[in-house]
């Protein structure tokens, strides 16, 4: 079974940070992929822009390699790769100044085709790129920006950068993008929980014990050390994925599948997160920082070490999250994240609560209680654990095994990278999977207690080795409530 194709109207893409990394490892390599799948009609154009001066064929060259290092050269179609290459053009600008603005206004024309602005640069550039814009005429009614994070680094610098670039762009046309949300396995929550009779009556407190989401990395700084330095795990990870993993999670039945009935939903969930304060912080929370260890079968530096200097950035954080609503009230949300941990994984684990009654003897073994858990990353798709009797002559013994769906074993052929899916909804204006304003500011709202509480009282972030799943608090956290982290393998 394959997924169907369906082409989008002409459109013009433009990439500020087009020679970037962004660009060269996910942005050119989605949009050939589309390219391949025939899914662009024509004269559909996509305009590289940098302050650097390049020329449209050295533009080319450069996506052309960036092709031939991430795509699979399977999926490398020669007469595909052409027409995609002459599509491409690009113009040098300089969003400070405003120069290569005129010339950028001379390459799009006057057409009314929809226009996808992709800021593919730092959140500094976002409103100087936005007020040049707009000051040169270049935002029509057909016009989208796409944001991509981080949307400031707390609820006052989010307020403001939402404020600059809604001064130019309807928040209609504002697309604040989070890759995460166009996982196939993330959509796949959403159908599992409404298009099923089977779980959506179990899809609460009386039934679900607790819910654990982990986003594990086994990579370290690679080349995002300015960045990430600043930021930290809890701004990097958990204020945009890990928050929108669990709205989707926890959210009600949204009345449609339109942008802003799935939103509204999203929005409560994130209102009602009962805030950890500087009290709670020490107990609900858990920072880690990697040290020295072994990791991809080789030995790899401590953060510190990688960094070059001293610093008290978290790598790894664990949270207890509760949410203070009828549904969920008493159901804990385990949410883990972090950089050089054991397995790179991200997973959602639903486990519902174990039977009342066993009719079963001894000898049967322990029952475990059942768990839903979606794969986001490797090898998309969806295990439901059950308990069986195992086969044979002699007696009743009990024993867990996984339904498995597997995604690559399911359905044939490629799976859309999440990047291709969210650009084919910018040009299609399907808001659905993109943060709107109010999001993004009720997530800042939750995690500045957190990180206030941090920095008020010097928690420290507790060292852990590199290769293992992080520092031992971060397993107290789950077990002093009797539960454990589910093993991924």
């Amino acid at each position: 079974m394959t997924s169907q194709i369906i082409p989008v109207e002409p459109f013009d893409f433009i990439i500020f940070g087009g020679t970037g990394d962004l660009s060269e490892r996910k942005l050119l390599p989605s949009l050939y992929h589309r390219q391949r799948d025939h899914q662009f009609s024509e004269p559909t154009r996509i305009i590289g822009t940098s302050r650097s001066k390049m020329s449209d064929e050295e533009f080319q060259a450069f996506a052309k390699q960036a092709i031939s290092q991430h795509v699979k050269p399977a999926d490398i179609d020669a007469e595909e790769l052409k027409t995609f290459l002459a599509r491409l053009s690009y113009v040098s600008v300089d969003a400070t100044t405003g120069a290569g603005f005129d010339k950028l206004k001379k390459a799009i024309g006057e057409s009314d085709r929809i226009r996808a602005f992709y800021l593919a640069v730092a959140p500094a550039l976002f409103g100087d790129i936005s007020h040049q814009l707009k000051a040169h005429n270049l935002i029509t009614p057909n016009s989208r920006i796409v944001l991509e994070k981080p949307i400031g680094r707390d609820l006052d610098s989010a307020r403001k950068l939402n404020d600059v670039v809604g001064d130019d762009f309807h928040e209609s046309q504002i697309f604040r993008i989070d890759h995460y949300l166009g996982k196939e396995t993330v959509q796949n929550l959403m159908a599992l929980r409404f298009a099923n009779a089977l779980y959506e009556p179990l899809w609460n407190s009386a039934h679900i014990d607790h819910v654990q989401i982990t986003v594990a990395e086994t990579v370290g700084l690679e080349d995002r050390v300015t960045y990430y330095d600043k930021a930290g795990a809890l701004r990097d990870m958990v204020q945009n994925h890990m928050l929108q993993l669990l709205c989707l999670v926890a959210m009600e039945a949204p009345s449609s599948m339109d942008a802003d009935a799935v939103r509204d939903e999203k929005l409560k969930v994130l209102r009602a997160l009962k805030r950890i304060n500087g009290n709670e912080a020490p107990k609900h929370t858990v920072r880690g920082q990697y040290r020295a260890g072994a990791s991809a079968g080789g030995a790899v530096k401590g953060y510190v070490e990688e960094l070059g200097k001293d610093s008290s950035t978290e790598t790894f954080v664990a949270i207890k999250a509760e949410i203070g609503n009828w549904r969920w009230a008493g159901v804990p949300f385990y949410l883990r994240t972090g950089k050089r941990l054991a397995t790179r994984v991200s997973e959602i684990v639903i486990e519902f609560k174990p039977i009342p009654h066993s009719i079963f003897g001894d000898s049967a073994g322990p029952i475990s209680a059942n768990q839903l858990v979606i794969r986001l990353q490797p090898d998309e798709g969806v295990k439901q654990f059950i308990m069986i009797k195992d086969p044979g002559p002699g007696g009743m013994r009990l024993r867990q095994i996984p339904l498995d769906m597997s995604f690559a074993t399911s359905f044939d052929g490629r799976a859309p990278d999440a990047y291709e899916r969210l650009i084919m909804d910018v040009i299609r204006g399907n808001q659905t999977l993109f943060m709107r304003r109010d999001e993004v500011e009720a997530a800042w709202k939750w995690i500045d207690p957190i990180q206030n509480a941090w920095e008020s009282a010097r928690q420290e972030a507790q060292g852990y080795t590199a290769g293992t799943w992080g520092p031992s608090a971060s397993i107290a956290l789950i077990e002093r409530d009797g539960r454990t982290w589910h093993e991924s393998n």
